[in-house]
């Protein structure tokens, strides 16, 4: 098994039925999960400066590091997500 991690895109308050299918998903994916996580607050560094990252459509908002055979069964389990923007899917390095 190899290890992938899921960058979560977007932010919308969330209803009781957004909550209740991003519960379902985490339940759903409980045997796969290796660790997860929020982000609050956040800002960006660069040559340019400092600059304070907004909570929008734009922002990263939590992960899961999962295990999956290959990239096309962990893209199986973020696609099965009940996301806002999108998801990107990353292979962990050994």
């Amino acid at each position: 098994m190899k290890k992938y991690l899921l960058l979560h895109v977007g932010f919308e308050q969330p209803t009781p039925e957004v909550m209740e299918g991003w519960n379902a998903w985490f339940k759903s994916i409980a045997d796969k999960q290796v660790d997860m996580g929020g982000f609050g607050k956040g800002v960006e560094i660069s040559k340019g400066g400092v600059k304070e990252l907004s909570w929008d459509a734009n922002s990263l908002t939590g992960f899961n590091m999962i295990e999956a055979e290959d990239l096309e069964a962990a893209k199986k389990i973020a696609q099965a997500c009940p996301y806002i923007t999108s998801i990107r899917v990353y292979e962990m390095r050994s």
